[in-house]
């Protein structure tokens, strides 16, 4: 096989590059809402009043920002992170 040159590399191939590593991001970042879902569990009946708020905050805004991922909005990716859910 031959070495790619620079004009080898297509629009397509750059897009299709960035969305693969967004899929990759969004995956990652649901799988860590799902391991701190479970940790939690259990533990919302001993907790402070505020800590319940805080994970299920943490745990919209990963979501959140995981969605903004894909939805191919102007502002998702690195743009994106902290549009979405405001914890006022």
């Amino acid at each position: 096989m031959s070495a790619l040159r620079p004009g080898d590399i297509t629009d397509d191939m750059i897009q299709a590059m960035d969305t693969a590593k967004r899929q990759g991001l969004q995956k990652d970042l649901r799988a860590l809402a799902a391991n701190i879902r479970a940790d939690a569990e259990g533990r919302y009946d001993s907790a402070e009043p505020g800590w319940r708020a805080g994970v299920e905050w943490t745990l919209l805004w990963i979501e959140n920002t995981a969605a903004q991922l894909t939805e191919g909005t102007p502002g998702a990716g690195a743009g994106g992170w902290g549009q979405g859910v405001s914890p006022e």
